[in-house]
């Protein structure tokens, strides 16, 4: 089954709001047809990147969400605050929330019912640390993150969320898989999923993904995208990757 390319640039805590809204503006007009993208950017600056993406393929998503509709949690925000901003979507479970923020797999398992109930798309990150890679523990890290997260959840929004995986020791590393290692995790991961979810569910690579490497990642059979990190805050090595993701 031919599946859509789909790159998405994670912003992490950078630009501010005035920044966010010309530098969406410049790229949504640098999207090739006939794949999908978009920019997981800061909350702040979630106005403002869907204001410079209007009319454009470009999708805005958020970083983050909480998974209960309303309550007493400062400092978080919840689904119906990201539709009424219209906002596309968002990224649950990057490695840095499950290392610094201390995100579960239960947790996330919450989280993307809750996105998918609300009508977001969702990216969901996974993958392993160094000292889990160097210990042969990359497969049962993999299943144990996508079992959880996915346990309950109907067939067709299964298939309908992005998964991303992101070796957790590539990631601000300036280490990358080699294809082939990349690969044999991307099938790993679709290999989780009932034959007919598994064909239809996109798998983007987040392990420093950049021009000089994107096309023959991209390349992989079983990679359908990707998560960019440092490259997407720059316009041209993004649009590189988009335009090799083409």
């Amino acid at each position: 089954m031919s599946r859509r390319p789909f790159v998405a640039g994670n912003w992490k805590m950078h630009k501010t709001a005035s920044q966010a809204g010309p530098f969406v503006q410049e790229l949504a007009v640098r999207v090739p047809e006939h794949i999908d993208a978009a920019v997981c950017v800061p909350f702040t600056d979630l106005a403002a990147a869907v204001a410079g993406a209007a009319g454009s393929p470009l999708k805005v998503f958020a970083q983050n969400m909480h998974q209960l509709e309303q309550g007493a949690f400062t400092g978080e925000v919840s689904a119906a605050m990201l539709l009424d901003l219209g906002v596309d979507g968002v990224l649950i479970g990057h490695s840095e929330r499950r290392q610094y923020f201390a995100e579960t797999d239960d947790a996330l398992r919450a989280k993307l019912a809750t996105a998918h109930a609300a009508g977001l798309d969702v990216i969901l990150a996974v993958g392993e640390t160094a000292p889990q890679r160097e210990a042969g523990e990359t497969e049962s890290v993999l299943r144990r993150q996508i079992e959880t997260a996915f346990a309950g959840l109907a067939d067709d929004r299964a298939a309908a969320t992005t998964v991303a995986y992101e070796p957790v020791w590539a990631i601000g590393t300036g280490k990358t898989a080699t294809p082939d290692m990349a690969q044999q995790a991307h099938a790993f991961i679709r290999s989780l999923f009932p034959a007919a979810v598994g064909e239809r569910v996109r798998i983007q690579y987040g392990g420093s993904m950049k021009p000089e490497n994107a096309a023959e990642l991209l390349a992989q059979p079983d990679i359908d995208g990707g998560l960019i990190g440092g490259a997407s805050l720059d316009i041209e090595p993004f649009a590189a990757i988009l335009a090799a993701a083409a």
